[in-house]
């Protein structure tokens, strides 16, 4: 098992509303790996998988947020993950 994190800023202007958040949770939730997302670099992060978790952080634009998946095949679920939150803005 192996630990992989992205650190992404994000352009869109309304940042990370229901329809991203959505998407994003529903793509870690299918990775079968242990996904976390944080606004604040510090924190632990909370369960990617979750829509409300992920809007709570309450993501706008201009913000860095960090993406950790733990699992098999981390870093090409990473990339997926990041990609998936930056094609959704």
């Amino acid at each position: 098992m192996s630990t992989a994190t992205r650190t992404i800023t994000i352009t869109d202007p309304v940042g990370i509303h229901a329809r991203p958040a959505s998407q994003f949770a529903q793509a870690a939730a299918a990775s079968g790996a242990k996904v976390t997302i944080s606004k604040d670099p510090s924190s632990a992060g909370v369960n990617a998988g979750s829509i409300l978790s992920v809007m709570g952080l309450g993501i706008k634009q201009n913000d860095e947020v960090t993406i950790t998946v733990d699992g098999d095949d981390a870093e090409s679920v990473a990339d997926k993950l990041a990609a998936t939150i930056a094609a959704s803005e």
